[in-house]
């Protein structure tokens, strides 16, 4: 990750920390056909943000512990739903 895209990223995980969301939800607003904006991508090789699949709803994005953790690190404080 780069010093410019780490800030999007925290973003990301900030977003899904206050609540997962759908899989089609999170495409829609941070999917990038971009090479150099790859923030779903950093965030998934990380480790910070996992999607699961449940039968009721279907795939589901969140953020995980170590993304919580990472959020902490940067000194931002994730408002958990």
């Amino acid at each position: 990750m780069t010093q410019e895209t780490d800030a999007l990223v925290l973003d990301l995980i900030e977003w899904l920390a206050a609540k997962p969301r759908p899989y089609a939800e999170v495409m829609d607003a941070w999917r990038t056909s971009c090479p150099r904006l790859t923030i779903w991508e950093d965030a998934v090789d990380q480790g910070y943000v996992a999607c699961e699949r449940q039968e009721t709803v279907g795939s589901m994005v969140k953020a995980t512990p170590l993304g919580l953790s990472r959020l902490r690190e940067a000194g931002r404080s994730p408002e958990l739903a």
